[in-house]
Parts: structure tokens; C-alpha cells; sequence
């Protein structure tokens, strides 16, 4: 959740994957995917860096670098020998 001002001091948590988009007109205007806006102290920069650091620790917890597993897993491949009459060999 994004932590982001309103103007008048209070402090509203935001769910940016539910934000559809964001304006500055001058003062930033955020819309919901249904319909809610919602004007914000927050520049229009400074919110697309929140939602960028949002998204990286989303994506930095699910892949933990602790983690002893390879962050990228190859699928494992059998390869067999097929014979003159379309049928795999049996290798001794």
C-alpha cells in the first residue's frame, strides 16, 4: 500500500494496483480503476517513484536473494534416440 497525503493533512493508504492513472492538474489527481479520484499532496513524480519502489519490493520479496534456489529454473530436457522406424532407441 501507498502511504499518500490528501490535502487536507490526512493520510490515506492506496492500493497503486488499483490505480488506473494519475494527473497533474496542478495538483495531482489519482483515478481508480472504479472511477474513485482521489487529489493528493504528492507530486506526479514523487508518486511514480512510490509506485516503482512499491512494485520492487512486491517483486524482491517473492524472490528472496537468501533464497538457495536458482532465481531462474531450467526446465529439464530428455533427449532420445529415435530408430529407423520412428521409434525410441534404448540406450544400454
Amino acid at each position: 500500500m501507498l502511504r499518500l497525503t490528501r490535502l487536507s493533512g490526512s493520510v490515506l493508504a492506496l492500493n497503486p494496483d488499483l490505480m488506473e492513472r494519475a494527473e497533474a492538474t496542478p495538483d495531482t489527481v489519482v483515478t481508480l480503476v472504479n472511477g474513485s479520484k482521489y487529489v493528493v499532496l504528492e507530486s506526479l513524480d514523487t508518486l511514480a517513484d512510490l509506485v516503482r519502489a512499491y512494485r520492487a519490493d512486491v517483486v524482491a520479496s517473492a524472490n528472496p536473494r537468501d533464497d538457495p534456489r536458482p532465481a531462474v529454473h531450467e526446465a529439464r530436457t530428455t533427449l532420445r534416440r529415435i530408430g529407423p522406424k520412428g521409434r525410441a532407441c534404448v540406450d544400454d
